[in-house]
């Protein structure tokens, strides 16, 4: 079976998509390619809807990557679905969701420019989300994190995408700031998030197109995790 085309990477503006089915387990259905992020690198699955050829709206409540990562499974809301390989569908992700994970993610990248520390975790939420830094005896104001991230939303950098080889990342190992998340290996190049004049590292993710998409932002806490890990919690605003 061929991999999936990940429409979600060609464009992450994408709401909407016709696609087949290329195989289908119980409630786990894949297709020929999609618009639907699967859980990873801290960012959860998307949901949404698929409409099957008779007409049946089916909630996608999960997305996965298979064993293999060459393909995506979704999980309908029931096995009861009656979708075979070979059926053509619509779908659509819940975007208002995925959206707000797209402008948190990016801001999570704008965070970690700002404390030159290793991040240890991180999570992307609709409603808030968190780094946790390595601190050792930097120190950190939450006020003063907020203004700072704020400045770098409204200077509106742009956000580019583009590959590394596995070789140029072993040569530039300092671009890997998650020690908790290591990009994949052994499925060709590795997917890259460049924002202007701010921060450049490989990730999976999807993200605005700039990050004066964002929006208003606030750190609302900064808690003691361990002697020297500290987790900054942000919000939208």
């Amino acid at each position: 079976m061929s991999e999936v085309r990940r429409m979600y990477y060609e464009d992450s503006y994408r709401k909407e998509l016709r696609a087949t089915v290329t195989a289908v387990e119980g409630e786990w259905v894949e297709f020929d390619q999609t618009i639907f992020y699967p859980l990873g690198g801290g960012q959860p699955g998307d949901t949404g809807l698929i409409i099957g050829p008779d007409g049946r709206v089916h909630k996608v409540l999960d997305t996965r990557k298979s064993d293999s990562s060459q393909q995506i499974r979704h999980q309908l809301d029931t096995g009861d679905h009656g979708l075979q390989p070979g059926d053509p569908v619509d779908m659509a992700i819940d975007w208002e969701r995925r959206y707000r994970h797209m402008r948190m993610h990016t801001c999570m990248h704008l965070l970690g420019s700002l404390i030159p520390v290793p991040v240890t975790g991180g999570s992307v939420g609709a409603e808030k989300s968190r780094l946790d830094f390595d601190l050792g005896a930097y120190e950190i104001d939450k006020d003063d994190l907020t203004r700072r991230i704020n400045a770098l939303v409204t200077e509106a950098h742009d956000v580019e995408f583009g590959t590394i080889t596995e070789a140029e990342l072993d040569a530039r190992p300092e671009l890997v700031r998650t020690m908790s998340v290591q990009p994949p290996r052994g499925a060709g190049d590795i997917r890259t998030v460049r924002i202007s004049a701010v921060d450049f590292q490989p990730c999976g993710g999807t993200h605005v197109c700039n990050t004066s998409q964002i929006g208003a932002v606030r750190i609302s806490k900064i808690e003691n995790k361990g002697k020297r890990n500290r987790r900054i919690h942000l919000v939208l605003e």
